[in-house]
């Protein structure tokens, strides 16, 4: 039963050390190409292995049952551990915001915009405000709602007026 715990402790040791350094024995199973295998998966299924196998063994079970105990559950966890870190890994990730992205949204103009000068525009990207300095052929007064129609410089923007049907 002590090599059993000692087996558990040494996986989660393991485990915690990945989780904070990150997969450490990356690259060291290549020859293997396996995706599953890694270390939170190795660490879960040696930890959950030992400390299986210990519970068995202290209950009474005869080791070949303990050993098959503790396999069935190192399994188990190796596979939850591997389709954890597959979910973190893979995950989606929101990309930087740039001035870019701002093409084609909908502005609020905070600073009138005259006629051949510049004006400031906030709007929402991406659930990032940003405010940029904003162009347009016609003056724009303040509060009015633009469209951003392109990107002048890393800080300006061209917009033009939001066309409203006429009111009857």
């Amino acid at each position: 039963m002590t090599a059993f715990l000692v087996l558990g402790i040494v996986g989660l040791v393991v485990l915690l050390v990945s989780l904070v350094a990150g997969d450490f024995l990356d690259g060291a199973f290549d020859a293997l190409a396996a995706d599953w295998l890694s270390t939170a998966a190795l660490a879960g299924f040696v930890s959950a292995f030992g400390f299986g196998a210990a519970a068995s063994d202290g209950a009474g079970a005869v080791l070949p049952v303990s050993l098959a105990i503790g396999a069935g559950s190192g399994v188990v966890v190796a596979w939850f551990a591997w389709w954890l870190t597959g979910l973190v890994k893979d995950g989606p990730s929101d990309g930087t915001v740039s001035i870019g992205d701002s093409v084609g949204q909908v502005a609020q103009v905070i600073t009138s915009i005259p006629a051949g000068g510049y004006g400031v525009v906030r709007l929402l990207v991406g659930g990032h405000t940003l405010q940029f300095n904003a162009s347009a052929q016609l003056p724009i007064e303040a509060g009015t709602r633009v469209n951003v129609t392109g990107v002048l410089s890393p800080s300006a923007v061209s917009v033009t007026e939001i066309w409203q049907p006429p009111t009857e």
